[in-house]
């Protein structure tokens, strides 16, 4: 996927549209947030196993979890643009975050958050007291 391409896509769109006004992060990141809960609907009331063939088994449904996910994407890759963030830069850092984080030997078959495992501070701190820094 060329995301410079689409970035320049949507960029020209709004412009035609005399739209960048509108395009402040804040409100960027408000109708990301706004797209992601129309996904969430989608799937709001199906069981784990429901959710997993939707494709197959309600193609109404998994159309509109298509679209929603579109509508993210333009969102995300506007936020993107306004911010001068380079997507993929910062995918590629994440991606190597996430495994500092979440090494196979610790992580694997556990869901648990990194900071929630046994021995992490938070963990430790499950008493409410603060710890001393």
């Amino acid at each position: 996927m060329d995301l410079a391409r689409y970035m320049e896509e949507l960029r020209a769109f709004a412009a035609e549209r005399d739209w960048e006004q509108f395009h402040s992060p804040k409100n960027l990141v408000m109708g990301l947030a706004s797209e992601a809960g129309e996904l969430l609907d989608v799937f709001r009331w199906l069981s784990e196993e429901e959710s997993r063939r939707i494709k197959q088994d309600q193609p109404g449904e998994y159309a509109e979890a298509r679209k929603e996910l579109a509508d993210i994407l333009i969102y995300l890759l506007r936020l993107a643009d306004t911010l001068d963030i380079e997507l993929e830069a910062a995918l590629q850092e994440k991606m190597r975050i996430n495994a500092e984080k979440y090494p196979i030997a610790l992580a694997q078959g556990n869901a648990r958050k990194y900071n929630r495992r046994p021995g992490s501070e938070k963990e430790s701190n499950a008493g409410g007291t603060k710890k001393s820094e």
